[in-house]
């Protein structure tokens, strides 16, 4: 049986590879690059002579060496280069002026060495700073200030923290809500101010204030004693504190407690702002809450208030309780 016909490999044409010498001809990229020539119009580039300048070596010449070429024309000497400035020593040694206003640090290369062992430095700044911190004040001079020196120990006002009077922080303080201190300041100047610029007030012989207390017309000139008097006058000086126990089957027994002074106006202090809540409000604003405390502090003053009658209350029980002191000692 005859072999089988591959058809494809006969339709296959067989190629031949030809090797092509490039030997004595210029690479592809030299052939395809034009070729340019140099007409007539366009200058060929200058070529560098040997000896000539180049094109940043045409400086002007230094002033020394321009001083040396005009002293060789002239026919002076040239300058001395070596030994330019101002002879600062040979001034000062020639004048006695000059030498004693001259700086410490230029006195010092004129001045003879000192023995090894010493400083060149002053050093009276200690004996200064132990006379300045030294107990006794009487030698220290004050001269040269505008005003004269506080006197030692300062007072208490004239600390950062206790610039305000007691009795103002503290109402300060009680006014504050949320913690809005900002708010209870502009309120307690709103209250100082209302103070000052009211009329004076007529004190009610009934319920008079407290004894050495100035004028009723002198009040509203100092208004930090308008409020210190008002608060005080009416600061309880007792308390009513119930003792669970004391009666005897569980029943409580009403014991009178005596009040410091920072509780007694604590105390007062609640009773004018309780008041002064309860009073209706005559207008909208941020200061109608101070103007209705200032209301009730001048209302204190001349006796129409009724933390008069609270205060009067306390007093009538605790006066009451007396008795039950000595049931407590036995």
């Amino acid at each position: 049986m005859p072999p089988r016909l591959n058809l494809l490999r006969a339709r296959r044409p067989t190629m031949s590879r030809v090797r092509i010498s490039h030997q004595g001809q210029p690479s592809l990229c030299l052939r395809l690059a034009p070729q340019r020539s140099i007409t007539a119009d366009e200058k060929p580039l200058p070529t560098a002579d040997e000896g000539a300048p180049g094109p940043n070596q045409e400086q002007l010449p230094h002033v020394s060496e321009e001083a040396a070429s005009t002293s060789n024309i002239t026919g002076d000497g040239g300058p001395e280069i070596e030994e330019q400035g101002t002879p600062v020593d040979e001034v000062l040694g020639r004048d006695q002026a000059s030498r004693e206003k001259a700086p410490k640090v230029m006195k010092e290369p004129m001045q003879p060495a000192s023995p090894t062992g010493t400083r060149s430095f002053s050093t009276s700044t200690r004996p200064r700073q132990d006379a300045l911190t030294s107990s006794d004040d009487s030698g220290l001079q004050t001269t040269g200030h505008k005003f004269e020196l506080p006197a030692l120990p300062l007072a208490a006002h004239m600390h950062l923290k206790y610039r305000y009077a007691p009795v103002v922080k503290q109402v300060t303080n009680l006014l504050m809500r949320d913690g809005k201190l900002s708010v209870a300041q502009r309120n307690m100047a709103m209250i100082l101010n209302h103070l000052r610029t009211a009329s004076p007030p007529s004190v009610n012989p009934d319920r008079p204030l407290l004894p050495g207390s100035p004028p009723a017309s002198h009040l509203p000139l100092n208004p930090i004693l308008y409020l210190t008097l008002a608060i005080d006058s009416v600061a309880p000086l007792l308390r009513i504190r119930a003792q669970k126990g004391m009666a005897g089957g569980g029943v409580a027994l009403q014991m009178p407690v005596p009040l410091a002074l920072r509780q007694r106006r604590r105390q007062a202090v609640m009773w004018i702002l309780d008041s002064a809540s309860k009073k209706p409000s005559r207008g909208s604003g941020r200061g109608g809450f101070a103007q209705k405390v200032a209301e009730e502090i001048i209302a204190i003053v001349e006796g129409r208030s009724g933390v008069w009658d609270r205060r009067g209350g306390i007093h009538k029980l605790a006066v009451s309780a007396r008795a039950n002191l000595n049931v407590r000692r036995r």
